[in-house]
């Protein structure tokens, strides 16, 4: 953890100049990233998410107050989402110095996982779109978390070089906890049969690359599936035995619930958008693994 500044000790000294160092001024695109700015920024950053918790990434657009906000930050940091091509040249245009940085580079992007396997009548025009739609959830693989602290650290060295040593070391011990994450969920799977888990919004993708693993998405393009895709997805569940329906909790449940009731299963809400990063993982490792949470066994 840093350490503010004492500069109660400066006004001790007769004519002393105060010079106390101003938070840089971030912003974020989601939740996640918040948590990764302020582990490595520490004491020396003030970060703001624009979407802020509870709200759908898929249908926002930022607020008058943020725009505002946003016109005397220091640096965005973009992930992807679906509102930042519609309003990065209106947030630049208010803040033309802004730094940018967009927290995928040096990932590779996978494509979206899409209902491929229980197609309906619409399958034509999902196909069409299949292949330019990118995955944007890349925080939810550690590894790559790690990449992204890098790139933090960089970006905040560079727009505060003279805390250039607290931010590397408050990546280092970061990193350090990713590590131990990893290598704690590997654990938790590594004895796993069935790699298969079922989810309704198809966020967990590179997560499910990371460890072996493959997500079943219900959805499509954002939109629920018609009643032959659903049928099929109940099928596929009832088959490789499937019994727990992941939701996230700012979209409608209702399809997973309809297939939680066919296959006698359950639907178990998973924040991707949470702001404690290694719990959700924890708990949603937990989930696919079959272990019990700690207290509930």
């Amino acid at each position: 953890m840093l350490r503010t500044p004492v500069l109660a000790l400066l006004l001790l000294l007769p004519g002393a100049v105060l010079a106390a160092t101003e938070p840089l001024s971030v912003f974020v695109s989601v939740v996640p990233q918040r948590t990764f700015v302020e582990r490595v920024g520490g004491d020396w950053v003030k970060v703001e998410a624009l979407v802020e918790p509870g709200a759908n990434p898929h249908l926002f657009e930022p607020r008058p107050r943020q725009v505002a906000a946003l016109s005397e930050a220091d640096l965005y940091i973009r992930i992807g989402a679906s509102f930042e091509d519609a309003w990065m040249s209106r947030i630049q245009a208010t803040n033309p110095g802004l730094r940018v940085l967009d927290a995928r580079e040096g990932i590779a992007l996978r494509p979206l996982d899409e209902a491929h396997e229980h197609d309906d009548e619409s399958s034509d025009d999902a196909h069409g779109h299949e292949h330019e739609a990118l995955d944007n959830h890349v925080w939810t693989s550690p590894p790559l978390v790690k990449v992204m602290v890098g790139q933090i650290r960089d970006a905040l060295s560079a727009l505060a070089p003279e805390h250039a040593e607290d931010f590397a070391a408050n990546a280092d011990a970061f990193v350090a906890e990713l590590d131990a994450l990893d290598a704690e969920i590997r654990a938790l799977l590594a004895d796993l049969d069935e790699r298969r888990f079922l989810v309704f919004h198809p966020a967990w993708g590179y997560y499910a690359d990371t460890y072996g693993l493959t997500q079943v998405a219900i959805e499509r393009e954002g939109k629920e599936p018609g009643p032959r895709a659903l049928a099929a997805v109940i099928e596929q569940a009832r088959r490789e035995g499937i019994r727990v329906v992941l939701v996230q909790p700012q979209m409608s449940a209702r399809a997973a619930e309809e297939v939680a009731r066919a296959i006698g299963g359950r639907v178990a809400p998973v924040d991707p958008l949470a702001a404690d990063y290694a719990a959700t993982l924890r708990a949603l490792t937990r989930l696919i693994a079959g272990v019990p949470e700690a207290g509930h066994e």
